[in-house]
């Protein structure tokens, strides 16, 4: 008797429940092992997780590939009872020679019994299947977008989630779909909320009136007004926050729902590669925000405004104009002052960045952190904190002398054009049209070899010269295109590199007679980060590769045995600090 170990899969997407799909998943596997003697003495079931996983990422799947790699195994062989729900797109080729290296059969349904490895017919069922499987997967994602995109514009029906601060849900009716509505599931629509509909009016009135986000936020807290966690602690239960942050007044006012129209598509999920040069690791999600013309917006209100149009837009116009967020990203502030490290040195108590100031004459840096955000954050941090900017100048260019001298820097470029040339060659990968260029050439020249032994073979001369003039211009128009196709992108030269490496250090030499907002923006291109810890007296300073390639991940750091000194001003400017 053959001992088996089964595999089977579902996930949210296939919307049935496990108990019931993992049943009639043993059953069918059953069905193919029991009449050739097999047994099932194992079991791997992965729930709630994403067919687009790869095995290593799944728990149950990667429990198996474990346990096939172990000595102890109890099993000679693995039974699935539908193989799209365990392998989508290629990942059959990655993980079944695991499976032929141990010595374990795999059984499908689709196969009739056991894959064969030699086979060339079973290896392109299976990839057939997990085709099937990626196809399925994009069919559902495309439908599911296109309802939600329908039901948005046409209908302005609420789509689930929270609900934003200022509305609460009501009941609007049955649900329409008639299974949904037996289980006694129902609609919902947003409806203002009497206690914090009118704090979002007076968030919005206050911004336009002139007000900053951080000031109302401020004036929110001191009145006593509870911010959206600490109102609502069962609606956000992941957040403990007590007082008004600038990121929630942020977020109020630039949220379209409050002028009583549904509004979808804001953000959207990306799937990128986890590392480019492991493909078989898959892909991980990233959030990203929409450009406001890709926002689908119900034609009609929806449920009942907060704000009007018109307060809505002025608002929206009021955040360009101020630069806090535009559409293009923040706006760069432009200064008088030469801030040599603005937006590059951050506090060591609280993390964030420090700002620039000017006081009799000389440039510092500065903290500030509120009695709210100190009890909230339960930090010891005084008042203000500040940082005089030339005593750390001479320091920090010393370090970067050293950081990027010949012999460091070399080292170090070689690793950014390495990272940099494998980033733009996937790139340019992606839009590479020389592979299909060349696919539709070789077929050309096969149908034309076919035409000519059906020229030979007696077909008629017309109608087989038409044939080969209509392929030779697929052919040629093929040609022309594949003769324009752009370049592969090269990696950088040694010779190239040694040339970086004079240029920097020449760069360097000069770093003291250059202008100073010049000098500003080559310590930030050069990718200089640091973090002022007022409690040793000290900047922890390093040069992150990554800010000139963000796949490099060779970042050179600045030890404690390399810190920059930085002695921080005394006196009635900064009396707290110790």
């Amino acid at each position: 008797m053959t001992r088996f170990a089964f595999y089977g899969r579902v996930s949210t997407e296939d919307q049935q429940d496990p108990q019931a799909s993992k049943a009639w998943q043993l059953s069918r596997a059953r069905s193919l092992i029991e009449p050739a003697g097999g047994e099932i003495v194992a079991e791997f079931f992965d729930i709630g997780l994403s067919r687009s996983l790869p095995w290593k990422r799944r728990p149950e799947a990667s429990r198996l590939l474990d346990t096939i790699k172990s000595a102890g195994r109890d099993f000679d062989a693995v039974v699935m009872g539908e193989p799209q729900r365990a392998f989508y797109g290629s990942q059959f080729g990655i993980t079944f020679p695991v499976f032929v290296h141990y010595g374990v059969s795999l059984w499908v349904p689709e196969i009739g019994g056991a894959i064969d490895p030699g086979s060339d017919a079973h290896d392109l069922v299976m990839a057939l299947y997990g085709g099937m499987s990626k196809g399925e997967r994009n069919r559902i994602k495309v439908r599911v977008r296109s309802a939600m995109k329908a039901q948005t514009e046409l209908e302005g029906r609420y789509l689930g989630g929270r609900p934003p601060y200022g509305y609460r849900l009501a009941d609007a009716g049955s649900h329409p779909n008639p299974g949904k509505a037996a289980e006694g599931k129902r609609l919902h629509q947003l409806d203002p909320d009497p206690v914090t509909a009118p704090v979002v009016e007076r968030i919005f009135s206050e911004y336009v009136g002139g007000r900053g986000m951080t000031s109302i936020a401020r004036g929110l807290t001191q009145d006593g007004i509870p911010c959206p966690s600490a109102y609502d602690r069962a609606r956000n239960p992941h957040r403990h926050t007590e007082v008004w942050e600038t990121t929630a007044v942020r977020a109020i006012l630039r949220n379209p729902r409050y002028t009583g129209r549904q509004v979808w598509n804001r953000a959207r999920t990306d799937e990128v590669l986890i590392d480019v040069d492991d493909v078989a690791l898959g892909h991980e999600s990233r959030h990203r925000w929409n450009h406001p013309d890709e926002w689908v917006w119900s034609r009609t209100a929806s449920h009942s405004p907060i704000v009007s149009t018109d307060l809505y837009e002025r608002a929206q116009q009021t955040v360009k104009a101020r630069g806090t967020v535009g559409e293009a990203g923040k706006a760069r502030r432009r200064s008088r002052h030469p801030y040599l490290f603005r937006g590059l040195l951050r506090c060591g108590l609280c993390g964030r960045v420090m700002d620039g100031s000017v006081n009799h004459g000389r440039i510092y840096y500065r903290c500030k952190a509120s009695r709210d955000y100190v009890r909230q954050h339960e930090i010891a941090h005084p008042p203000v904190l500040y940082l005089r900017q030339d005593s750390i100048t001479d320091p920090v260019d010393q370090f970067l002398a050293e950081e990027l001298g010949h012999n460091r820097l070399s080292e170090t470029l070689r690793g950014i054009a390495e990272a940099s040339h494998r980033a733009a060659l996937t790139e340019h990968q992606k839009h590479d049209e020389a592979p299909r260029l060349r696919q539709t050439i070789a077929e050309c020249d096969a149908k034309i070899e076919r035409y000519r032994a059906t020229l030979d073979a007696g077909g008629d001369p017309a109608l087989v010269a038409g044939w080969i003039s209509e392929t030779t211009t697929i052919k040629k128009t093929a040609q022309a295109r594949l003769g324009l196709t752009e370049v592969p992108p090269q990696r950088m030269s040694e010779e190239q590199i040694a040339a970086l490496v004079d240029a920097f250090g020449g760069l360097l030499g000069l770093l003291r007679q250059a202008d100073q907002h010049d000098r500003a923006e080559i310590y930030a291109r050069i990718g200089l980060q640091m973090i002022y810890r007022p409690g040793t007296g000290t900047v922890l300073a390093e040069v992150r590769s990554d800010k000139i390639d963000p796949g490099n991940k060779n970042t050179a750091t600045v030890e404690d045995d390399h810190r920059v000194p930085a002695w921080c001003p005394r006196g009635d400017l900064n009396p707290h600090v110790r």
